[in-house]
């Protein structure tokens, strides 16, 4: 760091860097936080952020500096990418899962979000990071950070204090954008730092220091100009030594000469400028275009020469303190003197060398995002002026767009809408990009702006793989503003195209089988998939893939689930043959999870759905990992496994779940709580949904259903909570499968307030369901809601048996409550004692006290209680409070291993490690997991 920084970072900051210094000392001892600093330009942050850091290494903790950059904001995730040095050589899985990525060699299905893919694994970067040493990671000048960024930044904020991370962000006031005053509430007000101007003390003080000598009046009244700016001083008595205007006298004070002084930070900057040579300052113009910081080999690139030959210039533009090392690269010491070089370059030619950079960076293999990041302001996508596209970079566009696409559908639009208008129409390349121009916008969600640029393009495209695309971009689209049935239009006209070949007639048919199955043409979906299979040529494993796909999902909403499990492990074969269907791969792993659920065959369904969650991770597949997690939270739940669950459920952010799975998690969660008699909590679940539920329309979403049924219970109006579920039945009598789950609880409240008629109805449905079925949980709803209309105990005791079958022991627990007050009034007390007691040890084993205490209360009046009495968790704090999972992940933090261990030896995910963490965290009221360790010893001690 130059001395002139340094001496600015210290002066008048002590208390700032001091909170900081005890930040990265609490981060070393296991305990995480986020900072956001925010201040004028000049002001200091990031040369006060570098002066506490200096101590960092030395109590172990690595640090990670990375920048938003104006000239990159359409590029996601570019400060993170280039903080955690991600693109140089390593042997990380991790890290080469990245770069794997951002070349394009994880294939997802079209239409998937990559950036999002490589926000989950830059996460779980981080996490791996900081499970191995504490870590302080580094944002400066979010201001200019694009949205994934400062998404990501939020979310990493939000999970600091369940790893040992110090997050530090630094912006300016301007621009103002919404997202960063959503960056500020996901901090602490204490953790907020808004630097102001130096007091006239602080001034004075800094001015002697870079005199080297005590300021005379004069000189502190030209420094009063600077309004306390920290990098307006610096560069003001830099000018005035450079100028020879500033002396030291005899006795050691600092007097002004005469001469001129820079009026402004601007001119001070330009002063400075003007003391470097003729070619360094062409250089430095070059570097200018690349950002605040660059790599040297591509300011090599860009100039046409060697690295060797650039060292005298960058050696002599580091002495003059214009450049300074960043990383395993260059900087400007400061954004503004950066802006300073680029503004200086008339803006023609500035777009005319932008051009020549992005053409050199092409040439030489550059990555694609640092190409895109020249031709943007080459051709006039960041605001300037729109001029027609250089044959060359159409030619790029087009060998690159797909990859573009993936990782910068923003970028990409903006360049691709550009080449199609500068390509002949009609012309093979013209159409291309047409093709990659309709995927980027379907990306972004302009379903309208890509359904016309697909429409157009089809019109005469005439590249049989193309036209593909462009039918599968029209679905996608027609299908997100729900005009399904246009699309089947225009599919079976492509097909009725005479010269068809077989391969894109099956890619064709698929496209029209998973139409109609949108649509719910079941049947014709099914005949059509059939035909897509039977046309489709050996080794074209995408069309077998998702004719497969849509087949599976025929086969099971027919009441064929143990019919569609071959198909299932056909289709899976087939995609783990080819990386570019990843994503299908994952799909059809979770949706065969909950097939074989729904079969109760719950160790297999276990296995398949932690194997989709394990595949997601590594690829980073964010729908898939929410879709993993959220049906594993389900999984969980049914087998009575809920401490287990509510950490599944919270694994993820809502911000990342699809509505339908926010809706399911939080409808678990209530579920779970309401049982538990946390009956806040379990509203403040329904609350949080709510948002969710308005963008799912009539979708059912059964244990939110659940909850709302629960949550009338609780208040006292059974009537209420039977019509949150019979309005179910009502509006989906031709689905009752997908929402068997809601007989049991229909039937108990419909013969709770007596409204028998509606009782049989769904008696009727569940008998329907379970004949000639084998499925434990059908035979035992048909059992337990004739049992509790015919009040047949023994009946009920037959549904607790199958219930137990089926693993699934809340509605084992309910059908015997329910079987001992049939045995009660028949006056078989021995029965009753026999049935109530097996009903409390499972509301126990689940936690479930409201159920508890119900049944007691109930059967107290009868004379019967329990034997010895088994203690319930009733604690909210303290180690009495964790639940079996936290104390055995507790027990594992006390013995060294971080969540990847933990994860790997509970066969986990880190994240669900993470959620239990962060729960112990809270309950032992500690703040790091070195405090966890500590407690669990002196727990250990006191015990013996």
């Amino acid at each position: 760091m130059p001395t002139a920084a340094l001496a600015s970072a210290l002066v008048g900051r002590e208390s700032e860097t001091a909170m900081l210094v005890r930040c990265i000392k609490e981060t070393a001892g296991g305990r995480g936080g986020s900072v956001l600093i925010e201040g004028e330009p000049g002001i200091g942050k990031s040369a006060l952020v570098r002066a506490a850091l200096a101590g960092a290494a030395d109590v172990g903790c690595p640090v990670f500096w990375g920048a938003g950059d104006e000239l990159g904001q359409a590029l996601p995730l570019l400060p993170l990418l280039e903080a955690l040095r991600v693109r140089e050589p390593s042997t990380n899985p991790r890290r080469n899962t990245i770069v794997r990525l951002l070349r394009g060699e994880f294939t997802a299905d079209r239409g998937a979000d990559v950036s999002a893919a490589l926000a989950e694994q830059l996460l779980a970067l981080i996490a791996e990071q900081c499970a191995v040493q504490p870590a302080i990671l580094v944002i400066d000048d979010l201001q200019w950070a694009d949205q994934a960024t400062i998404t990501l930044w939020g979310r990493l904020a939000r999970s600091v204090r369940r790893i040992p991370l110090l997050l530090v962000g630094m912006m300016r006031p301007v621009p103002q954008r919404d997202n960063l005053l959503v960056l500020r509430r996901a901090v602490d007000d204490a953790a907020r730092l808004q630097l102001t101007g130096l007091t006239e003390a602080a001034v004075a003080e800094l001015v002697a220091a870079l005199a080297g000598g005590e300021p005379d009046e004069n000189l502190l009244r030209l420094a009063d100009g600077a309004a306390g700016n920290p990098l307006y001083v610096t560069e003001l008595v830099a000018a005035l030594a450079r100028s020879s205007i500033l002396t030291i006298t005899d006795a050691g004070t600092a007097e002004l000469t005469s001469g001129p002084a820079p009026i402004s930070l601007s001119a001070a900057i330009a002063d400075r400028l003007g003391f470097v040579s003729g070619p360094v300052r062409q250089v430095l113009r070059a570097a200018a275009l690349l950002g605040v910081d660059f790599a040297v080999p591509d300011l090599a690139t860009v100039l046409g020469h060697g690295v060797a030959d650039l060292v005298p210039a960058v050696d002599e533009a580091c002495a003059a303190g214009v450049l300074a090392e960043s990383g395993n690269g260059l900087a400007f010491r400061h954004p503004l003197i950066r802006a300073a070089l680029y503004d200086e370059i008339p803006a023609p030619v500035r777009a005319a060398w932008h051009r020549d950079a992005g053409r050199a960076l092409a040439e030489a293999s550059a990555p694609a995002d640092r190409v895109a990041r020249q031709l943007l302001w080459a051709v006039g996508g960041a605001g300037g002026p729109t001029n027609p596209m250089d044959e060359w970079i159409l030619r790029w566009l087009a060998n690159t767009a797909e990859l573009l696409v993936g990782q910068a559908p923003r970028a990409a639009a903006e360049l691709l809408g550009q080449a199609v208008a500068s390509s002949p129409a009609g012309s093979a390349q013209h159409d291309c990009l047409a093709g990659r121009l309709a995927d980027a916008l379907y990306r972004l969600g302009d379903a309208a702006g890509a359904e016309q640029v697909a429409n157009r393009a089809l019109a005469h495209a005439v590249e049989p793989d193309l036209r593909v695309d462009l039918h599968w971009t029209l679905a996608q689209s027609r299908i997100q503003t729900g005009r399904s049935a246009e699309s089947l239009a225009t599919l079976n006209r492509a097909l009725a195209s005479p010269g068809i070949s077989a391969r894109h007639r099956a890619r064709l048919l698929v496209l029209a089988a998973r139409t109609h199955s949108n649509l719910g043409e079941v049947e014709t979906a099914g005949r059509v998939a059939a035909a897509a299979l039977e046309a489709a040529e050996a080794g074209d494993n995408w069309a077998i893939g998702w004719a497969l796909q849509v087949l599976t999902i025929v086969t099971a909403v027919q009441g064929q689930m143990t019919d569609a499990l071959p198909l299932f492990d056909r289709a899976l074969s087939v995609t783990q043959a080819d990386p570019a269907l990843t994503d299908l791969r994952l799909l059809l792993q979770i949706n065969k999870a909950i097939m074989l659920s729904g079969l109760d065959r719950y160790d297999e369904a276990f296995a398949a759905a932690r194997q989709a969650r394990c595949l997601a991770d590594q690829v980073g597949t964010v729908v898939r990992l929410v879709q993993a997690h959220s049906a594993l939270g389900q999984l969980l739940f049914d087998t009575g496994r809920w401490d287990d669950a509510i950490a599944e459920v919270e694994a993820l952010h809502d911000d990342l779940k699809e509505p339908a799975a926010a809706c399911s998690d939080h409808g678990i969660a209530a579920v779970i709580c309401f049982h538990r008699g946390d009956i806040a909590t379990a509203r403040r679940r329904l609350a949080a949904a709510d948002p969710y539920t308005k963008r799912i329309g009539n979708r059912v979403v059964s244990p939110l259903a659940l909850a709302r049924s629960l949550d009338s219970e609780h208040a006292d109006a059974p009537s209420e909570a039977l019509a949150v579920l019979t309005a179910l039945f009502a509006d989906n009598a031709e689905e009752l499968d997908e929402i068997e789950d809601l007989f049991a609880d229909a039937v108990r409240l419909a013969t709770q307030i007596g409204d028998l008629s509606t009782a049989k109805t769904i008696a009727g449905h569940a008998a329907a369901l379970a004949a000639e079925s084998e499925i434990p949980h059908r035979q035992a709803n048909a059992l337990y809601c004739r049992g509790l209309l015919d009040h047949d105990a023994t009946r009920l005791l037959a549904a607790a048996e199958r219930y137990g079958d089926a693993s699934r022991p809340l509605l084992s627990a309910k059908a015997l409550e329910a079987a001992a007050g049939d045995f009660v009034c028949t006056d078989d007390r021995g029965q009753a004692r026999a049935a109530f007691t097996r009903a409390v040890d499972l509301y126990t084993s689940l936690g479930a006290a409201t159920d508890v205490a119900r049944l007691q209360t109930r059967f107290r009046a009868h004379g019967i209680r329990r034997g010895p009495h088994a203690k319930h968790r009733q604690a909210r704090s303290g180690w009495d409070s964790l639940t079996p999972a936290e104390t055995k992940i507790a027990a594992l933090v006390e013995g060294g291993l971080s969540n990847p261990e933990i994860a790997a030896r509970l066969f986990l995910s880190r994240r669900t490690v993470a959620t239990h963490v962060s729960h112990i965290l809270k309950k032992l009221d500690v703040h790091s997991r070195t405090d966890i360790a500590r407690e669990a010893a002196l727990r250990t001690i006191a015990s013996r």
